[in-house]
């Protein structure tokens, strides 16, 4: 499996995978055309040299999507930290070990951009997910509060 940088030619593909997924059939929509707001997300992330949205690619196809944010903070004696969001595979490839190759990829970008820790959230009822991300070492630490706006 390769890991690259989306390009605006995945679009479909991200968004296809965003939706491929209990809770995102209810918020992203994968009909083409897609929805203007899609190209103008994926282009303040591509000119921020922060984020990086990735595709995972197996034998030509896009299997899996995620976008790794890069923060600086004065705490923690001034950490870098890498933020994993909106981490998703084919489902029809779940289980075969391409989610912990993405997770290990992203975790090893933030030790190479100096991160000293990565964090990501998940939501409180996907328990397989929070199985899946303790047995690659991450612990559940705090809890996450959101405000829909």
């Amino acid at each position: 499996m390769e890991m690259r940088r989306a390009t605006k030619d995945d679009l479909p593909a991200i968004v296809g995978l965003l939706a491929d997924d209990v809770r995102g059939r209810a918020r992203d929509d994968a009909s083409l055309p897609l929805d203007p707001a899609y190209l103008a997300a994926f282009e303040a992330i591509d000119a921020d040299p922060m984020q990086y949205l990735a595709v995972a690619v197996l034998d030509g196809r896009i299997v899996g999507t995620q976008q790794l944010t890069l923060i600086p903070g004065i705490g923690h004696k001034g950490a870098w930290r890498g933020q994993i969001e909106a981490v998703r595979i084919a489902s029809d490839l779940r289980g075969q070990g391409l989610g912990a190759e993405m997770i290990g990829w992203a975790v090893e970008t933030c030790r190479e951009r100096g991160c000293r820790m990565v964090q990501l959230t998940s939501d409180a009822s996907r328990l397989d997910t929070h199985r899946f991300y303790e047995r690659l070492g991450f612990q559940k630490s705090h809890f996450g509060f959101k405000l829909t706006l």
